[in-house]
């Protein structure tokens, strides 16, 4: 899976975070193609509270261990 995101938080304004098969992970600065889209998404994290409102899969809350802000407008892509 391919997650491009654009917000605050992030290391980068703009990144693209590659995830392998294998479950390894990694992401690099700007827009990385090709682009299938998936869905799209809207990431709110505040402290350890993480809520999601996902094209495909609807409203997804979560927590985190660490604690943090990001507001974050991204598209999944396969």
């Amino acid at each position: 899976m391919k997650y491009i995101e654009a917000g605050i938080g992030n290391k980068w304004v703009v990144r693209t975070e590659i995830e392998m098969e294998d479950g390894n992970e990694y992401e690099v600065r700007g827009i990385q193609g090709p682009i299938n889209f998936h869905s799209a998404y809207v990431r709110f994290w505040l402290w350890k509270t993480v809520i999601i409102l996902d094209s495909r899969e609807g409203f997804k809350k979560g927590h985190k261990n660490d604690k943090n802000f990001k507001l974050l407008l991204g598209i999944v892509c396969r």
